[in-house]
């Protein structure tokens, strides 16, 4: 079996920011301190991330009710005291109210929030400010896009070309998209939200982050007859490429680690490999082995 790397593919520089902020922050505390450090929510969607991050202390925590509980993992004392940790907020960002939530509850506040997303909350405020109505291109369950809404009271979410066709607003309106919606679909909501609004300014707030993986992937599914994709299962960004994975039409798997590879993958000649970009190298490396072990296998029983 040859395995091949898509040339783009892992952690985006987003991604590393936070999860090095992330470190810092916790080896920067005093030796011995008490002090316990956690991030609202997955810092990133990439489960093994989160588990090493709690292996150093470091433990995700949700809003409930009117306090914040341990989100899963370790068992915490229930609501917890914020009053002297220190609460990374994650790569997707929140909104401002929650902000002011872990504020008032006595928390120190490390924004790991990425920068182009902090882009798009300024943008999406501005607008706001103005009287514009906001748009947002997106998934309206996700961090990012939630967040992003929450600088501009009144925004409507959108999750496809159906959806801004019905978009029914007066006035001039901003579109903003989830920075890792694909480029073809922010243009058919545009195309689509144009056709019902006389005025529309489109924010350019895909990451290219997520167009370069898309790309490189294409070009990796020319040389090889099936592909795997290395990453969370609940990132939207390795959701992406696995769709389009199945629609250059390769058989695709998404994997979070070497063990989740099916036997039959052993059955191709030739095997690409691309990942989020929430994937850490280790996990990309140990499926690259993982699938060169797997071909060694298949020829020494033929």
């Amino acid at each position: 079996m040859i395995v091949k790397r898509a040339a783009v593919l892992g952690r985006c520089m987003g991604v590393r920011r936070a999860v090095d902020l992330a470190l810092k922050t916790a080896e920067g505390l005093p030796a011995g301190s008490a002090a316990p450090v956690y991030t609202l929510g997955p810092l990133i969607h990439n489960p093994k991330t989160v588990e090493e991050l709690a292996r150093k202390g470091i433990l995700s925590i949700r809003a409930e009710g009117e306090g914040f509980v341990a989100d899963g993992g370790k068992d915490l004392p229930s609501p917890l005291e914020l009053r002297g940790a220190t609460v990374i907020i994650r790569a997707h960002g929140v909104p401002p109210a929650m902000r002011q939530r872990l504020e008032a509850a006595g928390a120190s506040i490390v924004d790991a929030t990425c920068p182009r997303v902090l882009a798009s909350q300024r943008r999406a405020r501005e607008y706001a400010e103005k009287g514009w109505t906001v748009v947002i291109a997106g998934d309206r369950d996700h961090g990012e896009v939630t967040g992003i809404a929450g600088f501009a009271p009144g925004a409507i979410i959108v999750g496809s070309a159906a959806e801004a066709a019905a978009v029914a607003a007066e006035g001039p309106v901003a579109l903003i998209a989830q920075t890792t919606i694909r480029a073809e679909e922010y243009a058919a909501i545009r195309e689509a939200l144009a056709s019902r609004v006389s005025v529309l300014e489109v924010v350019d707030s895909i990451c290219p982050a997520t167009a370069e993986r898309l790309s490189s992937l294409a070009e990796l599914a020319k040389d090889c007859e099936a592909l795997v994709v290395v990453g969370g299962h609940n990132s939207a960004n390795t959701l992406r490429l696995k769709a389009m994975a199945l629609d250059l039409g390769r058989p695709a798997w998404l994997v979070e680690g070497p063990e989740e590879l099916p036997p039959e993958i052993a059955d191709y000649a030739s095997v690409g490999v691309t990942a989020g970009a929430s994937t850490p190298d280790e996990a990309i490396e140990a499926v690259e082995a993982k699938l060169l072990a797997m071909g060694k296998d298949a020829r020494r029983k033929t």
